[in-house]
């Protein structure tokens, strides 16, 4: 079922999935318009006969006028949105394009419109005028005319959208929505788990001595790791008394032929059964979130660290994506992360998996914006700010530690980087205000 759910999320999220939808409905809309006015003789009169077509020549001349203009705009959106794709790749990096592309708006702005064109030339084909019939589709041509005002509704919609998705601070807040969807999905926020801690590495030791012969699974070709089934691998592995040692985790990248997980059973196992615990892995040119949590907060690392290259040089745009980030690991503090042991419904580990921890979270989330900006006061004093406010937020030994080991790094840095003492003074301010014993 999750693998079903992640095949269905990479159509969803492929740039042609709502165009396409939405023009296979506009050839569906046109087939019932033209069966309603084949079922239906109407002849208007009074004020409706100004909204009706009277005869052929009148409906061709409308449905070529809105035909033609609907694939010219259509150009001119998709002219647009290469250029907003071109301003984002220079300001935001190449890796965020994917957001522009997957933007809901853009996609059915371009789909109303190409649904449009298509809708006419199928009602344009059906109006008939010669000596064996006569037939003028009043309801599909009215209908068309309807959409011609819709596509300008989305039109003025679109440039709306435009103008705003290229600012620094609606970027930063869209991917920190997505961020935070991704790990109400992901993560437990059963933080307090009240099951006996097991000494899980003597119990893989021992199921290792147990079981005495090795495989291992290679990956076929190289990519990122973009999605693991969990479940039928847990079947897996119980059904033919196995432990899967699994050496990536989601968003890792692998060599062609690297072992990516390691197999110990009783016996030899067939090639069928490799053949399905390879299947349920899938590795990709690309990374996506679905598995992958720290995918987003890389892309709002991306963010920080072009803005304070040379060529931008914009620390306030690099303090936006701290202060986000904040809020974020803040939440990470009271989830509980995916256990890094997987254990069948017997109570025997079978899988063991690369873990994903709170350190390495607040890692990826702050090593590369200290790194990029040890030149910027504003920007290192922001983050020892931050990270002291992340500080107050921790729940136990593991979470103060690694915060209280990023506070003196960035302590270090400032120490070592900055050139003015009382940019120092204040730095070191921040630091000895930070919570340390609050939490103790």
């Amino acid at each position: 079922m999750k693998k079903i759910i992640y095949y269905i999320k990479i159509i969803q999220l492929s740039f042609w999935f709502v165009p396409l939808i939405i023009t296979l409905g506009g050839i569906l809309l046109s087939v019932l318009l033209l069966y309603l006015d084949t079922s239906i003789e109407f002849k208007p009169s009074g004020l409706l006969q100004y909204f009706f077509t009277g005869n052929a020549g009148s409906a061709r001349t409308v449905l070529s006028v809105i035909s033609g203009a609907m694939i010219g705009i259509a150009g001119t959106v998709f002219s647009i949105t290469l250029v907003v794709l071109t301003l984002a790749s220079s300001q935001f990096g190449p890796r965020l394009l994917r957001n522009f592309m997957h933007n809901r708006l853009n996609q059915t702005v371009l789909g109303i419109y190409l649904s449009t064109y298509i809708y006419c030339l199928i009602i344009l084909n059906s109006v008939k005028d010669n000596e064996l019939i006569s037939f003028v589709p009043s309801f599909s041509v009215l209908f068309a005319i309807i959409l011609t005002f819709i596509c300008v509704i989305y039109l003025i919609l679109f440039i709306h959208d435009v103008s705003m998705s290229i600012q620094p601070s609606q970027v930063i807040k869209s991917i920190n929505r997505e961020l935070e969807k991704d790990i109400e999905d992901a993560f437990s926020s059963d933080l307090e788990d009240n099951t006996q801690e097991k000494e899980y590495h003597s119990i893989v030791a021992k199921i290792k001595n147990q079981l005495k012969v090795k495989s291992k699974i290679a990956n076929p070709s190289s990519g990122y790791l973009q999605f693991i089934d969990h479940k039928p691998l847990l079947e897996l592995a119980k059904e033919y008394n196995l432990l899967i040692i699994i050496h990536f985790k989601p968003g890792g990248y692998i060599i062609k032929d690297e072992i990516m997980a390691g197999i110990y059973s009783e016996e030899e196992i067939e090639d069928s059964v490799i053949k399905k615990i390879r299947n349920l892995f899938v590795t990709a040119n690309d990374k996506i979130a679905f598995q992958d949590a720290e995918f987003a907060v890389n892309q709002i690392v991306e963010i920080a660290c072009k803005a304070l290259s040379p060529g931008i040089n914009d620390p306030f745009t690099a303090i936006a994506c701290i202060d986000y980030l904040s809020s974020v690991m803040c939440k990470l503090t009271t989830v509980k992360f995916p256990p890094q042991f997987v254990e069948d419904s017997e109570d025997v580990v079978r899988i063991v998996a690369e873990a994903l921890t709170f350190s390495g979270m607040l890692g990826a989330a702050f090593n590369q914006i200290r790194q990029f900006g040890a030149q910027s006061p504003s920007v290192i004093i922001r983050l020892m700010e931050s990270l002291g406010r992340i500080l107050d937020f921790t729940r136990n030994t593991e979470q103060r530690e690694a915060v209280e080991k990023h506070l003196e790094m960035v302590l270090e840095t400032g120490k070592s980087s900055f050139q003015n003492s009382h940019d120092y003074a204040d730095l070191k301010e921040r630091y000895e205000n930070a919570p340390f014993q609050k939490n103790t």
